[in-house]
């Protein structure tokens, strides 16, 4: 993802299986908390047990979307 992309909070983002940094979550759909210079902070939602939270570079994530509710 090229940095002049505007990432907005509420955005989905999914994470690059090939480079991103923590494994567990490649592929997974990152709704977007923080956007940051170096990319964004999120968190993952995993059924029956809450959010798993995850800063990723904007290497490692493509935007699919807007989420329509988020965890507050």
């Amino acid at each position: 993802m090229k940095a002049s992309k505007k990432l907005k909070k509420e955005d989905v983002v999914q994470l690059n299986p090939e480079v991103v940094g923590n494994k567990i979550f490649g592929e997974c759909f990152m709704i977007v908390t923080e956007p940051k210079s170096w990319g964004a902070q999120g968190y993952v939602q995993i059924p029956g047990r809450g959010q798993a939270y995850y800063r990723a570079k904007w290497e490692e994530m493509e935007i699919v979307g807007r989420s329509v509710w988020m965890v507050e």
